[in-house]
């Protein structure tokens, strides 16, 4: 086993870690359930990286590497849409938008064309990782809830835009024969 797997699989134990300490109910609680999230966010990053750099790229890692990924900002914001932290739509649209998107590029493999992440993806993926650390930092308090607000809105519109760009930049791959 790589070692950019064995970050994945970190990652992956991560999630269910994360979502206990969110719920568990002790001083500090949320600060330990952000460091686990920082840690898993940085860990996709990392594992990309070794994997490109080192030649560790393989079949588990393309499989499981965005499913953890997925994974941990879902439970996440399941959990801020619990609390009250942001609208259960906005959670729909970033859950519809990876669907749609792995969607997209499963019909292009099965072509033979393998669709790469966009610079409209890595950015939503950076400011939806930042967004909910920030989230889980400043919680709900009346004095900031705007900032809640603006930081889930800024989550939307980065997950709308690169959903559309990816579906833009490869409408051939659905065209009907």
């Amino acid at each position: 086993m790589t070692t950019a797997n064995k970050i994945t699989i970190l990652r992956m134990v991560l999630v269910p870690v994360l979502v206990i300490l969110m719920y568990l109910d002790f001083p500090g609680h949320v600060y330990w359930a952000l460091a686990v999230f920082i840690i898993a966010s940085i860990s996709d990053f990392l594992d990309g990286y070794i994997a490109r750099h080192y030649n560790q790229v393989s079949n588990f890692g393309k499989f499981m590497d965005p499913l953890a990924d997925k994974l941990l900002v879902i439970a996440a914001m399941m959990i801020f849409v619990e609390q009250g932290y942001m609208p259960g739509w906005a959670l729909l649209i970033v859950v519809a938008r990876e669907l749609a998107v792995t969607g997209l590029r499963l019909i292009a493999v099965d072509n033979g064309r393998v669709i790469a992440a966009a610079w409209s993806g890595k950015i939503k993926t950076a400011s939806t990782m930042v967004g909910i650390i920030l989230m889980m930092l400043i919680g709900i308090p009346q004095d900031v809830r705007w900032l809640n607000t603006l930081v889930w809105i800024i989550i939307v519109l980065t997950t709308v835009y690169s959903g559309a760009e990816y579906f833009y930049k490869n409408r051939d791959v659905l065209k009907m024969d």
